[in-house]
């Protein structure tokens, strides 16, 4: 009885550490925290640096790091380069803040959405999911291979890398591609 305790004890143990990895997945060679919000695991992917700079040249840390909740399609610096020569370098000037943060809102849904909501909008509507974003026009969703698209509203398509990073104050899913309205 006792040996079956310990390894009943061990195995719960086991499946603990994998469901405590699961919510908290590497990103950017960082381990991100459920009980951290947007801002504060974002600063700590190496993979995010340019996203965290367009932030705070926005402006829009504290709104960030408020109780949300939000969904963040958080393009990675590789999806930032693939942006025409200079224009995160333009983006980030005072002159342009209204600009650029119309495209960061663009990448923020009202809401914690996970994946499995993702899917499940996506089946109830044919096969893609629309979101409103904060900045007022849609991001659609649709299955594409193992994993999911997203597209802008210019019709220009990206993919959700990692998907359902919880947040204290809301959810992130990492993209491959800046979405631009």
């Amino acid at each position: 009885m006792n040996r079956l305790s310990l390894t009943l004890a061990g195995a719960t143990l086991a499946l603990g550490t994998i469901a405590s990895a699961q919510t908290n997945p590497m990103v950017g060679g960082a381990a991100m925290y459920p009980t951290k919000n947007i801002v504060e695991n974002a600063v700590n992917s190496k993979d995010h640096t340019t996203l965290v700079a367009a932030v705070k040249a926005a402006g829009l840390v504290d709104t960030l790091s408020g109780p949300g909740p939000f969904t963040v399609f958080a393009p990675t610096n590789a999806a930032f380069a693939k942006l025409p020569a200079g224009t995160v370098d333009t983006l980030v000037k005072p002159e342009n803040k209204a600009k650029l943060t119309a495209i960061l809102t663009y990448h923020v849904v009202p809401g914690k959405i996970t994946a499995a909501q993702i899917a499940a909008n996506a089946k109830a509507h044919g096969g893609t999911a629309t979101y409103k974003t904060v900045q007022g026009e849609s991001l659609k969703f649709m299955k594409s291979g193992n994993g999911w698209a997203i597209m802008d509203a210019k019709g220009h398509k990206g993919r959700i890398t990692i998907a359902n990073v919880y947040q204290s104050n809301g959810m992130i899913h990492v993209i491959d591609t800046v979405m631009m309205p």
